[in-house]
């Protein structure tokens, strides 16, 4: 079976299989599904469709990486790779673009002026090695079974498969050539598996298979019901991202970033222990070093580094805010603590207003979005403002009236919880 499944793959590269023979495989998949072994032949062989980053003997071990399903606010990855890298860890972090309401790593990058996020693996490797840090796009080299996989899938209507989704999700953090991964699944209402237990299936898939290729894995199992953090939109999020990096962003945030960096820290031994790892990651954000990583790899990029030299306030001095934005901000009609802000109602609107995309080629308005003023937990007197939209042009009434129905208050005293629901490896 692993050899048919390698042949296969194989002619998806060199066009020997044609889209109508693809198609009836990848519809057998969504219906009939794979084993585990057949899972792990599958996403080997669409590694080896390409290019594999190779690492010396010396450094390989402390090659890692994360991935998220996506949410919205989920800007984790920014935050994560260069606090990771000041820690010890070495990160190619190969990401994706944003699509439906889920915003995408190499958006919010690209709000950056001069950025590039396209690089070779040669480029890649070598600026791993020299600053332990890399945020990139995927390569044509890099995996190229899984572009002509997924568009099929796309319009075939088999994207939510289980085994496919490992395989394309897995081989690509695999041609990294990672020693261990932390994988950030996610469930709710504004997650792409909406269901808990849909989630569990995808985590313990996509563990197994890593695993099973020999990449220490571990699985986190967030919720995503409300908005991560407090910036939607990406350029707001870069901006709440630098805030974190310097030690003052949100607790949500801030707790997935170091628990995720502690489960690779101690991973590939550099930390005793997943919290004495996670105390580390808070480190680097406190005292400046993942930070400073952060610029390093910026300005290798090719970023304009000189926007985090403003005196003023991270979230208005950076440079990255549009002085053309309309702000439209709205207060609660009543008084009391927030115990829901409904993260889906909220992505739609900042989609409608140009953050998001329908399919992968439509264009963006990575300025545009809204900052939360509040989170869950907080109180607020009546008229106080819980949102603010940063947008081109006038915001029609229904949606404001769709936003004023996604905060709920509630008379009694609730409190934040933390977001990470279950950890398997």
């Amino acid at each position: 079976m692993s050899e048919a499944i390698r042949d296969l793959v194989q002619g998806v590269v060199d066009g020997s299989l044609s889209d109508d023979e693809l198609t009836d495989w990848l519809r057998g998949i969504y219906n009939v599904g794979l084993t585990e072994l057949e899972t792990i032949a599958l996403t080997e062989a669409m590694r080896d469709s390409g290019d594999i980053l190779e690492w010396n003997s010396e450094i390989s071990k402390l090659i890692v990486d994360k991935h998220s399903t996506g949410g919205v606010g989920d800007k984790v990855s920014l935050v994560l790779a260069p606090a990771m890298a000041a820690c010890g860890l070495l990160v190619p972090m190969i990401s994706g673009r944003g699509l439906g309401h889920t915003g995408g790593t190499l958006d919010k990058l690209e709000s950056i002026p001069g950025l590039r996020v396209e690089m070779s693996p040669e480029s890649i490797r070598q600026q791993v090695e020299s600053i332990g840090v890399a945020m990139v796009g995927q390569s044509d080299t890099l995996v190229p079974a899984d572009r002509r996989m997924y568009a099929l899938r796309d319009v075939t209507d088999t994207v939510a498969s289980i085994p496919l989704i490992t395989s394309s999700i897995v081989s690509k953090k695999a041609a990294e050539g990672l020693s261990a991964m932390v994988l950030d699944v996610k469930f709710g209402r504004a997650a792409f598996m909406v269901e808990r237990e849909q989630a569990v299936k995808l985590a313990r898939s996509m563990v197994d298979v890593a695993n099973g290729m020999g990449i220490r894995t571990t699985a986190v199992l967030t919720s995503m019901q409300h908005p991560l953090g407090c910036a939607i939109g990406n350029s707001l999020e870069v901006l709440e991202s630098v805030e974190t990096l310097c030690g003052s962003g949100p607790e949500d945030l801030e707790e997935l970033v170091c628990v995720q960096g502690g489960l690779l820290l101690h991973a590939t031994g550099l930390a005793e222990g997943p919290r004495a790892g996670a105390v580390m990651i808070h480190d680097s954000l406190q005292d400046g070093s993942a930070f400073e990583r952060f610029r390093l790899m910026v300005e290798a990029q090719g970023g304009n580094v000189s926007i985090f030299d403003s005196d003023a306030s991270l979230m208005r001095g950076l440079g990255l805010m549009d002085p053309d934005l309309n702000t439209t901000e709205l207060s609660v009609g009543a008084t009391g603590w927030v115990v829901d802000i409904d993260a889906m109602a909220i992505a739609r609107v900042c989609s409608g207003l140009g953050s998001g995309r329908a399919r992968l080629g439509d264009s963006i308005d990575r300025a545009v979005g809204a900052i939360l003023e509040v989170q869950v937990g907080d109180y607020l007197d009546k008229g106080e403002p819980w949102i603010v939209l940063y947008h081109r042009d006038e915001v029609d009434r229904d949606t404001i009236e769709g936003l004023l129905d996604s905060i709920t208050l509630s008379d009694e005293e609730v409190e934040a919880e933390s977001r990470i629901e279950e950890m398997f490896d």
